[in-house]
C-alpha cells in the first residue's frame, strides 16, 4: 500500500508541477474583498473505491491550512451525518516531505474506501459542523488563503498483483529470457 501511495503522490506532484506552470496565477483579489462562505458547487465525489486529493499549499500559509484540518477533522468526528460518519472512517491526511511545485508544500487527503455518491467537497462538510456564519467564513479564508492552487482529484482503483502480466499485451511485450 506505501509502495502504491507513494507513487501515485510522485505522479501526481510531477503531474500537478506541469499543471502550476501552464497556469497563470490568478489575479490578486481586492484586500478589502472577504472570502465567499463555502457554497454547494460541483461535486467532489469519486468513482473507484479508493481516492486521493491533492492540495499545494503556500509555504507562509502551512499553519493555516493545518488549522482547517483540525476544523474538519472535529467536524468530521462531531457529526451525526451518517454518509459523513462513513466518510470519515476512511479519510486520512499525509503531508508530503518533499516540496512540491513552485515550493509549495503537498497535503494529500487519502480515501479509503469511498463512499460511492457521498461530495467530498469541504465546504458542505464545514457549512454542516459550523452554523455560525462567522465562524464558517473564517475558517473558509484560512482554507482559501492557504491555497497555492485547487485540489486535484484522483479516483483510484486497486491494482491486483500480476494482473498486468495476465493481460495478452503485457505477454507479447515481455521478452523471454535467453535460453542456455
Amino acid at each position: 500500500m506505501r509502495v502504491v501511495l507513494t507513487a501515485g503522490l510522485a505522479v501526481m506532484v510531477s503531474s500537478a508541477a506541469l499543471h502550476a506552470q501552464q497556469q497563470p496565477p490568478p489575479p490578486a483579489a481586492p484586500a478589502a474583498t472577504a472570502p465567499t462562505p463555502p457554497t454547494v458547487t460541483a461535486s467532489r465525489t469519486f468513482t473507484a473505491p479508493a481516492g486521493m486529493i491533492l492540495n499545494a499549499v503556500r509555504p507562509e500559509r502551512v499553519a493555516d491550512f493545518e488549522k482547517v484540518i483540525a476544523f474538519l477533522q472535529s467536524a468530521l468526528e462531531s457529526s451525526s451525518n451518517p454518509t459523513v460518519r462513513a466518510q470519515a472512517q476512511g479519510w486520512r491526511v499525509f503531508k508530503a516531505s518533499e516540496p512540491g511545485p513552485n515550493g509549495a508544500v503537498v497535503y494529500a487527503f487519502f480515501f479509503d474506501p469511498t463512499v460511492q455518491g457521498a461530495d467530498y467537497g469541504l465546504g458542505r462538510i464545514l457549512a454542516e459542523a459550523y452554523p455560525d456564519q462567522a465562524k464558517l467564513q473564517e475558517i473558509w479564508k484560512l482554507y482559501t488563503d492557504s491555497l497555492a492552487s485547487g485540489g486535484s482529484l484522483l479516483s483510484l482503483t486497486p491494482v491486483k498483483a500480476g494482473a498486468a502480466a495476465e493481460s495478452p499485451e503485457v505477454k507479447e511485450a515481455t521478452p523471454k529470457p535467453p535460453q542456455p
